[in-house]
């Protein structure tokens, strides 16, 4: 890949990193179903006026609107609210194994040697995690690993739904999403329009940067990575980005990196490394040959 491909790549793992900060920062000035509310009305006004949908991918959009809009973002802005910033990156990140699993249940993917291995890993750094101080309260952890599995449905219904593009995806199913979190935001949150008269720079600049910034230009850049490149060059740049969280969350925010972290981190990564990153030694290792 080109030296300015590669920033470009470094770019958006960058923004998605940084994004999980923001997040933070944002539902502690505002309430994340409100705040998400506001996220996904910028995302449609954006996105929704430049793009068309007909009738067979019309049902796939409102399905994913539940389970991609109305739960897996919702979980995770929960969820990050009272996780730390790398912690929470990396539980999020497990949506890759469940992925996985959910592929060989659904779609009969065959699970060779080389994903029993990732998935060993993988969830093998989440029960080290779990051993250390830095792991949420079981609530949270139990909110992020959900958003973790509704991204991966998520996925999983992307694959068998009619052709849709990624921007169209975006903004339609924001659209569809905002009646769903703002019902939720009635229902549990409470005083919205003081909550919007009082809200400093920190709770409109995370929806901005969620909307505009997360959603728009690093999924603008990613794709054109993608069309330029093969898709085994450009994903494992997807691997740096909880570690960029970590770090980003330590620079930023003062979480703490303990043995536990850093020990059940790197076997996360590396597990997420082995299922997405193919190598012709994997190749013969699965198939028998010498």
């Amino acid at each position: 890949m080109p030296l300015r491909d590669l920033l470009l790549g470094l770019v958006v793992i960058i923004i998605w990193a940084l994004n999980i900060i923001v997040i933070k920062v944002g539902v502690a000035d505002m309430p994340p179903l409100l705040l998400m509310t506001l996220r996904f009305m910028l995302v449609a006004v954006l996105v929704v006026p430049f793009t068309r949908i007909d009738r067979n991918q019309l049902p796939w959009l409102l399905l994913l609107s539940i389970t991609f809009g109305g739960l897996h973002f919702p979980l995770l802005f929960i969820g990050l609210g009272q996780a730390e910033a790398g912690t929470g990156a990396l539980l999020v990140q497990m949506g890759t194994p469940f992925a996985t699993l959910l592929a060989a249940a659904f779609l009969k993917e065959r699970l060779d040697l080389r994903r029993w291995l990732g998935l060993t890993f993988s969830f093998a750094g989440i029960v080290v995690l779990a051993g250390g101080p830095s792991l949420p309260a079981p609530l949270p952890t139990t909110l992020l690993l959900a958003s973790a599995f509704f991204w991966a449905v998520s996925n999983l219904l992307i694959k068998v739904a009619p052709p849709i593009a990624p921007f169209t995806l975006a903004g339609w199913i924001a659209l569809f999403a905002i009646p769903q979190v703002a019902l939720g935001s009635w229902i549990f949150e409470n005083d919205q329009l003081a909550v919007l008269s009082r809200a400093s720079w920190a709770g409109w600049g995370a929806v901005f940067y969620t909307a505009v910034m997360s959603s728009i230009v690093a999924y603008t850049l990613w794709y054109r990575l993608l069309q330029k490149h093969p898709v085994s060059r450009v994903v494992p740049l997807s691997l740096l980005m909880p570690v960029f969280a970590v770090l980003l969350g330590m620079w930023l925010l003062g979480d703490s990196l303990g043995i536990n972290k850093l020990a059940g981190g790197i076997m996360v990564v590396v597990g997420l490394a082995i299922i997405n990153v193919r190598f012709e030694g994997w190749r013969k290792l699965s198939s028998g040959r010498q």
